[in-house]
């Protein structure tokens, strides 16, 4: 059985991986086109391994290198891992809402799922220290996104950037982190059965 926080952090490793590949792949192959979507699903996965810059590409790298050590320390389980990778998609979906979005890629938008995730997991199954960082993230998250603003234009050129962002994928990218792991949570777990128990047998 691994280790908690190893599935994550595995799940992490793999998303920098793919979106180093996806450094060398043709973007129009891959990201997300609101008018292409409906024949070419893939792009509801594929749409996070687009980066338009180097810049770009390395804070998301970055962001994966974050999120895979806040998943060990905190000691996510393989349940909180399913809940990030079903938002994955979900999160790029969610762009639907505004179709003058017309192009989008990168990771950011499945980082912040994983981060309301994250901090969702630790404060509905955590105590102490740990449900009051979960606590804590979940008020920066918050506060970020409001600052962001949205709901406002498609796109927004920010200082430090060599690129736009799209605050939307954010939004949509915490919501549905935040609804994934509410259903992984809710979900019953199936019990434990120990390879040593052996049924009561008459003496």
């Amino acid at each position: 059985m691994s280790r908690p926080g190893h599935a994550w952090a595995g799940l992490a490793a793999g998303l920098a991986a793919a979106a180093l590949l996806g450094w060398w792949l043709p973007a129009p192959l891959l990201d997300w086109q609101p008018a292409l979507v409906r024949h070419e699903p893939w792009r509801a996965f594929s749409a996070a391994f687009v980066h338009w810059s180097d810049t770009h590409l390395a804070a998301n790298l970055a962001g994966t290198a974050v999120l895979a050590a806040l998943g060990l320390a905190g000691r996510l389980p393989a349940r909180a891992t399913l809940a990030w990778l079903l938002a994955w998609p979900l999160t790029h979906l969610g762009l639907a809402v505004m179709p003058t979005l017309t192009h989008y890629g990168g990771l950011s938008g499945v980082l912040h799922a994983g981060v309301a995730v994250a901090a969702t997991w630790l404060v509905a199954t955590a105590a102490g220290t740990r449900r009051r960082i979960g606590a804590a993230i979940a008020v920066g998250l918050l506060l970020k996104l409001l600052l962001e603003e949205p709901w406002g234009a498609p796109l927004r050129a920010g200082s430090g950037w060599d690129i736009a962002t799209a605050p939307l994928a954010h939004a949509t990218g915490a919501l549905a982190g935040l609804l994934c792991a509410a259903v992984v949570l809710a979900w019953p777990r199936r019990p434990v059965v120990r390879a040593d128990t052996r049924p009561d047998t008459p003496p």
